[in-house]
């Protein structure tokens, strides 16, 4: 699992040992049975937390009860009493392609280091629909400039090349020139994007770069980096691309997960179905 996703676990398994205790007087949620679950659920639904973070808590107990069992510490696993609260089908946002186009040729890149590094990001993100934790992590020795290829580390350790467009290219290679000038050659085992002070960047740093820019060519509810992986998925899509193709650039396992990016499609078939057919 990404290192998120633990600490995410972590943090559920944390408030639920906390709740258990304080409401119960429980000390160990070993010993907590089902009913005190479905309260807290209850609990969660009334501070208006949202089905998909419920959800995600309750996965988070199943695994741990299992384990539990697993290990001879509980009988049986409390978790196949509580039923999950459904969740409504919610489509990913996406920025739309002449936002994109905008925010590209609008000038809003500085000429200094960081704004040259900050379009070197948001051209890498929407030229290849990586993930946050892999753009991070990217080295020199990854990036192949000559087959226009980054190579990076997904989720559960599983390396895949990734084409890039020629103005990520060209993006990066002004992205390496600016770092030279500003701190000497880059070691090709050095993690590539780094601050003004040659600091390896961090996500919360990647999330304020992106919202930046996003903010000045989107009103969307969520701007955040992974915002730009629906985004490259769904304009891919939008413009014929085959969805086997899409799973696998993005590095999803199934094809269930990349599939979710069709309703956009199918959406726009509507409109232009409404604005084409005389009896629309």
């Amino acid at each position: 699992m990404s290192p998120n996703t633990l600490i995410a676990y972590q943090t559920d398994l944390e408030q639920f040992a906390q709740y258990a205790e304080q409401r119960f007087q429980l000390g160990d949620i070993v010993k907590v049975d089902a009913d005190v679950v479905r309260t807290w659920i209850l609990t969660l639904m009334e501070e208006g937390v949202t089905t998909r973070s419920i959800n995600r808590k309750i996965s988070c107990l199943k695994s741990f009860y299992n384990y539990q069992q697993k290990m001879g510490l509980v009988e049986d696993n409390i978790m196949r009493q509580v039923v999950s609260p459904k969740m409504s089908k919610r489509l990913p946002h996406f920025v739309e392609e002449k936002d994109m186009e905008r925010l590209f040729t609008a000038d809003m890149f500085e000429a200094d280091f960081e704004g040259i590094r900050d379009r070197a990001i948001m051209e890498l993100f929407y030229s290849t629909g990586m993930r946050l934790s892999e753009l991070l992590n990217i080295k020199l020795m990854d990036i192949d400039f000559y087959e226009r290829t980054v190579k990076v580390l997904g989720k559960r350790n599983k390396e895949r090349v990734i084409p890039m467009n020629h103005l990520a290219v060209e993006a990066l290679e002004k992205y390496f020139s600016a770092y030279q000038e500003k701190f000497g050659e880059m070691n090709k085992n050095s993690c590539i994007f780094v601050t003004s002070k040659n600091r390896k960047l961090y996500p919360k740093a990647i999330y304020n770069i992106v919202r930046k820019y996003l903010d000045c060519v989107t009103t969307i509810d969520k701007r955040s980096p992974h915002v730009l992986r629906h985004t490259f998925a769904t304009h891919l899509l939008n413009h014929g691309a085959d969805i086997n193709a899409i799973k696998e650039i993005l590095g999803h396992s199934s094809l269930a997960a990349t599939q979710v990016y069709t309703h956009n499609t199918i959406e726009k078939l509507k409109t232009i179905y409404k604005q084409a057919h005389p009896r629309a």
